[in-house]
């Protein structure tokens, strides 16, 4: 079986083709049926998907709602595969997503390729680039959201529960929270065994300033914190039960991995390229969306406590140093 109860909520464990390995989702049992999450697009994990729903007595033509917590393939593949008539719920992030609006995704290369070029990539990675929206494929493109959520906005079906924007992981990432017994459906925000990887997204409307997720996620970790939440239900993994003993120590293991990049830059003036080819000497070649999230994120945070600087050359590429 793939399936676990908690009482009105069930997890399901779906496959998935990527290292992080399966994923969860969640049926919630309200006023209407709801699942939170939708796998990827693949057959083995809607066969995962039919096959837990079997174990508890449903079938998906059951399924009324599919609420998302991000627009990341591994969270909204299975909407293509789910009857037409239901509700897709979602940050407005992910509308464009869902669908892979053609216009979108090519404003959103080119923010990756004017990022990366300030950043200091050399014009002989464009091919690593190419391959950022390769997991695409696993990702729904037929499903449009029905209905588009924010922070505060009203879960038809679902009165006791609240939304909470958390971005950081993902632009458009949602939680949801009912206080009356501290439970959190949380996606990837924050996991039990790793920590999520705070990723360069494109802003919502092209031109904008550039996302800072590292600062983000730590915002959206402390919002957290102030809540009573007694268990996270997690996009990957098991629950959470003891959440801000678990995301302090992630705080400092963070400011641990910054520390040790500022020690880089007061060495000698350095590109995020520069530090992410040594952070991560051979998976940038083959993750370089990943690496580049982490190593931004943590120039950005040292910029942000005081801890560094930066100096734009006459090619437009910026170097980051510190003392």
């Amino acid at each position: 079986m793939n399936t676990e109860q908690f009482g009105d909520i069930i997890k399901i464990t779906l496959p998935t083709p990527f290292p992080v390995g399966d994923v969860n989702v969640f049926l919630i049992k309200g006023d209407r049926l709801t699942l939170v999450d939708a796998g990827t697009k693949t057959a083995a994990s809607f066969e995962a998907l039919v096959s837990g729903l079997a174990d508890i007595g449903y079938k998906v033509e059951d399924i009324e709602q599919v609420l998302l917590t991000h627009h990341h393939p591994d969270h909204t593949g299975l909407l293509d595969f789910l009857p037409r008539d239901i509700d897709r719920i979602g940050h407005p992030y992910c509308a464009n997503w869902v669908v892979k609006d053609e216009a979108f995704l090519s404003s959103a290369m080119e923010f990756y390729r004017a990022l990366f070029r300030e950043s200091g990539v050399p014009a002989e990675a464009e091919p690593m680039l190419k391959r950022i929206q390769a997991p695409l494929k696993f990702s729904s493109g037929e499903s449009p959201l029905t209905l588009e959520i924010k922070e505060g906005s009203p879960l038809p079906g679902l009165a006791d529960w609240q939304v909470f924007e958390v971005p950081g992981h993902a632009q458009s990432h949602l939680a949801f929270y009912r206080e009356k017994d501290g439970a959190m459906v949380g996606g990837d925000h924050v996991l039990a065994k790793i920590s999520s990887n705070p990723l360069l997204e494109p802003p919502l409307n092209y031109g904008e300033e550039r996302p800072k997720p590292l600062l983000q996620y730590n915002h959206s970790l402390k919002r957290v914190m102030g809540l009573p939440v007694d268990t996270i239900y997690t996009g990957h993994g098991a629950e959470v039960k003891n959440a801000n003993a678990l995301i302090a120590s992630r705080f400092e293991r963070q400011h641990d991995r910054a520390m040790f990049v500022k020690d880089m830059i007061e060495e000698q003036s350095l590109t995020a390229f520069d530090i992410c080819v040594r952070l991560f000497p051979t998976v940038y070649k083959r993750e370089l969306d990943l690496t580049m999230s982490e190593t931004i994120g943590q120039l950005d945070y040292l910029l942000d406590i005081g801890a560094a600087g930066v100096e734009k050359n006459e090619q437009g590429v910026y170097s980051y140093f510190s003392w």
